[in-house]
């Protein structure tokens, strides 16, 4: 017995040193009691503190004094932008209807594709026009209102759609201005109820 404890522990200190491991071995029960106060709570895998790795904010930096928020004139052109693509995809599909029933008593043939496309082209870029200049009469409006308040709030957005719809209609003399007005104030009030929808429900804390 005493032969065999000596040999395994001859052979464990020949191995030990044979790796440069000659530190002395301690069971479960003695590590147990050894306190871990002061201790960074290293990962075993990575030599980096985890609490660092906590993302307890935004993961983006912002310069001094910026908002979390894009304001009127940084969404202007993803505005205008997005109004134009989408005036020209429906005024796209509604020139190939249009095309299509003006053509119906034609036959399939290189003439009547070429006056629907003719009507497509004319209808897409009529459309990406108006919507277009909408999105940027509803944008100047809404920068220059929120430069001259000082805040940016719903009235900015329901001012800049009346405004807009007013501007817009201007050519239509007093009547159309008023239509143009009242459509403005309609569809900006349905998108400022919209938009505070959650927090009129009361699901939310506050807004901000």
């Amino acid at each position: 017995m005493d032969n065999s404890t000596s040999d395994s522990s001859s052979s464990k200190g020949g191995f030990g040193s044979l790796f440069g491991a000659g530190a002395p071995e301690y069971s479960n029960t003695t590590l147990a009691g050894v306190p871990l106060t002061g201790m960074s709570p290293l990962s075993p895998y990575l030599s980096v503190d985890p609490r660092y790795l906590v993302q307890d904010t935004d993961e983006f930096i912002l310069p001094t004094g910026a908002n979390k928020t894009r304001g009127r004139f940084e969404l202007a052109f993803f505005t205008i932008g997005g109004c134009c693509i989408t005036g020209a995809a429906f005024g796209t599909l509604n020139g190939l209807r249009i095309g299509m029933k003006e053509t119906s008593d034609m036959a399939w043939s290189k003439p009547r594709n070429v006056q629907i496309l003719n009507v497509v082209t004319r209808q897409g870029a009529s459309w990406a026009n108006r919507l277009g200049s909408v999105a940027l009469l509803y944008s100047v409006f809404g920068v220059v209102i929120e430069k001259a308040r000082g805040a940016e709030d719903d009235i900015n957005t329901i001012a800049a759609g009346t405004l807009t719809g007013m501007m817009f209609k201007s050519a239509g003399g007093l009547k159309g201005i008023a239509r143009g007005g009242l459509v403005g104030l309609a569809m900006s009030g349905l998108y400022a109820l919209y938009n505070n929808w959650d927090y009129l429900k009361g699901t939310t804390a506050s807004r901000y």
